[in-house]
C-alpha cells in the first residue's frame, strides 16, 4: 500500500486499523510504531472501537495484550473490511489520474461521426490508457445528466444558461438549408430562410439542440414552416431530404453533401450558424475530465469538422 492510500484509509478507518495492528502485534507501542501514531494516540484509538462495540475486545498480557475471542472475530471482519476499502481507494484512484481514467462524455449525434473521434484520438496520443464511456443524445437529455452527475463533459449547442453549470463557447459552425436533388432552390448560391418558409421541414425532435436552434432562425425570419417529419439523428433528417420530402437546416455533411444524396446551399440573414461548446458542473472535475476538457478549449479546430 502506497503512503497516500494508507493516509486515506487511516482517516476513513483509523481506529480499525488500530484494532487490525494490534491484533497483529499483540502489543500496543509495536502496532503503533507500524502505524506512525503516538502509543497514547494508539491506545485511544483502541479504547474508541471498544467502547463502540461494547464488548471487552483486548486483555492485559505481560508487556502486550492478548484479543479476546470477540476481539479476534472483530479483527478479522476489520482486516477484510479495509481491503475491501483499500480495493476502492486503488480503483476511484485509477478512474480519477489522466493515465488510466473514465471520461463520461455527452454530445450530440451531428459530432458523432467525426468530432469526437478526432478529439478523444487526440487526447489518446497523450494518455493511451484513458477510457471513454460515449453517450449521444438530445440536448436537453445530456445536460439533465450532467446535472445529475452521470456525465462528466457534454459537447453541445445551443450552449445553455442552466444554474450550476458552465459553459465554454468554442467554435461557430455554418447551417445550410439541406435539399433534395432537383429542387427549385437548388441553383441558388446562397437562401434566405424566408425564400424556404413555405416548404415542408424534416426537423430534429423537441430536445434536440438543432430543433430549438432551427425554430430561433425561423422566428427571425417571420415564418412558421410546415413540419413534416420529425428526427433523432442527421443522417436521418438528410435520408428524408434526399427521399424529396422535405427541406432542412443542418451543418454540412461530413464527407460532403453529394455523399450524403442532398444539395447543400449556405443559408444567408442574420443567424447562419450555430455555437458549439463544451459543458460541465460547476464543480472540481476528475482529474482525466478535466484533462480532457482542456485538450477541448485548446482544440477548438477539432471540433468544428
Amino acid at each position: 500500500m502506497d503512503d497516500s492510500t494508507a493516509d486515506v484509509l487511516r482517516a476513513l478507518a483509523g481506529p480499525l486499523r488500530v484494532l487490525v495492528a494490534v491484533a497483529d502485534h499483540e502489543h500496543v507501542t509495536r502496532a503503533a510504531a507500524e502505524l506512525g501514531l503516538g502509543q497514547p494516540t494508539t491506545s485511544r484509538a483502541l479504547a474508541r472501537v471498544q467502547e463502540a462495540v461494547g464488548v471487552p475486545l483486548v486483555v492485559a498480557e505481560g508487556r502486550g495484550v492478548r484479543l479476546t475471542r470477540a476481539g479476534r472475530q472483530l479483527a478479522a471482519a476489520a482486516r477484510r473490511a479495509l481491503a475491501e476499502l483499500d480495493e476502492g481507494v486503488r480503483r476511484v484512484r485509477e478512474e480519477d489520474a489522466p493515465g488510466t481514467g473514465r471520461v463520461a462524455l455527452g454530445f450530440l449525434h451531428t459530432l458523432g461521426p467525426a468530432a469526437v473521434p478526432a478529439l478523444v484520438r487526440a487526447f489518446r496520443t497523450a494518455h493511451p490508457g484513458a477510457r471513454f464511456s460515449l453517450v449521444q443524445g438530445a440536448a436537453g437529455a445530456l445536460l439533465d445528466a450532467l446535472t445529475a452527475g452521470e456525465l462528466d463533459l457534454v459537447l453541445t449547442s445551443p450552449l445553455p444558461g442552466r444554474a450550476g453549470l458552465r459553459a465554454h463557447a468554442l467554435v461557430e459552425q455554418p447551417l445550410v438549408l439541406a435539399l433534395p436533388p432537383g429542387h427549385r432552390l437548388a441553383r441558388s448560391p446562397a437562401v434566405a430562410l424566408r425564400d424556404a418558409g413555405g416548404e415542408p421541414f424534416v426537423l430534429f425532435e423537441p430536445g434536440y439542440g438543432l430543433r430549438e436552434t432551427a425554430e430561433a432562425m425561423f422566428a427571425e425570419a417571420g415564418i412558421a414552416p410546415a413540419v413534416a417529419f420529425e428526427g433523432e439523428d442527421a443522417g436521418t433528417v438528410r435520408g428524408l431530404v434526399a427521399a424529396g420530402l422535405g427541406v432542412a437546416v443542418l451543418p454540412p455533411a461530413p464527407g460532403g453533401a453529394d455523399a450524403a444524396g442532398v444539395v447543400e446551399r449556405p443559408l444567408s440573414g442574420p443567424t447562419r450558424s450555430r455555437t458549439l461548446g463544451l459543458v460541465h458542473r460547476d464543480a472540481p472535475l476528475p482529474r482525466v475530465a478535466a484533462a480532457f476538457r482542456d485538450l477541448v478549449l485548446a482544440s477548438p479546430d477539432l471540433l468544428a469538422r
